[in-house]
C-alpha cells in the first residue's frame, strides 16, 4: 500500500480556522442587565418551547434555583415520574386486553369500524370432531344400546348390565336369551378390538 498515492491526498483534511463568535444582537433578558443574551434557559413546563435569553452570568443564577414541577403537587410530580417510565404513553399488562382501552368488554378491538377483526375474535369455538366408526363397530354399539359417544367406563357398565340380564344362570337355565348373550359378547370383543374399552 502506498501511503503517497494521489487517491490519499484527495480524502486528506484540511483544518478549517475557527470562526469568531459572532455578536448575535439579543440582549440578556434579566432586568438592568446589557450584555448579550446567548445562552437559552427554558421558561417553564407550560411554556415548553420558549426560552429566555441570558449571559453567562445570568443563565448560571437562573439555572441553579430553576424548578420543572414549581407549582405541582406532590401526587401529580409522582404521577409524572411514573408515566414518564413508559415515555408518557398508555400501557397495558401483558396478556389482559378485556376491558381496558382499546379493546371491548368481549375482547375485540374497538377500533375496527370495517369489521375486519371481528372474525377473529368472534370465532365459534371448534366442534369436537366426533370419530367415524366402521359399521361393524357401530353395530356393535347398537348391539349394547349405546351410541358412539359413549366412553370405555359407559361400555363396560352396560355389558356387565347385558350380560347379568341374559345369562341362563341369571334367568333361572333358561337358553331363550343364549342368543341373545352371544351377540352382547362378540360386541363387545368388537369394540375392545377397536381399542374403545
Amino acid at each position: 500500500m502506498n501511503l503517497n498515492s494521489p487517491l490519499f491526498d484527495r480524502i486528506r483534511t484540511q483544518r478549517q480556522p475557527r470562526e469568531e463568535k459572532r455578536e448575535s444582537g439579543i440582549k440578556c433578558d434579566a432586568p438592568g442587565c446589557s450584555a448579550e443574551g446567548a445562552y437559552r434557559a427554558p421558561m417553564g413546563r407550560l411554556r415548553e418551547g420558549q426560552y429566555f435569553c441570558f449571559c453567562l452570568d445570568h443563565v448560571r443564577e437562573y439555572n441553579a434555583t430553576y424548578n420543572y414541577f414549581n407549582g405541582m403537587k406532590d401526587a401529580d410530580v409522582a404521577r409524572y415520574m411514573k408515566d414518564a417510565t413508559v415515555g408518557h404513553r398508555p400501557t397495558w399488562a401483558m396478556g389482559t386486553r378485556r376491558g381496558q382501552a382499546g379493546f371491548r368488554e368481549d375482547g375485540g378491538p374497538t377500533d375496527d369500524p370495517l369489521g375486519m377483526y371481528r372474525a377473529r375474535h368472534h370465532r365459534r369455538a371448534p366442534e369436537k370432531k366426533q370419530p367415524r366408526y366402521s359399521p361393524v363397530t357401530m353395530r356393535a354399539f347398537e348391539a349394547l344400546g349405546l351410541d358412539e359417544t359413549a366412553g370405555p367406563e359407559a361400555i363396560r357398565t352396560r355389558y356387565k348390565e347385558l350380560v347379568k340380564r341374559h345369562h341362563p344362570d341369571a334367568n333361572g337355565g333358561d337358553r331363550s336369551r343364549e342368543e341373545k348373550l352371544r351377540e352382547i359378547i362378540h360386541a363387545y370383543k368388537t369394540l375392545r378390538a377397536a381399542r374403545l374399552v
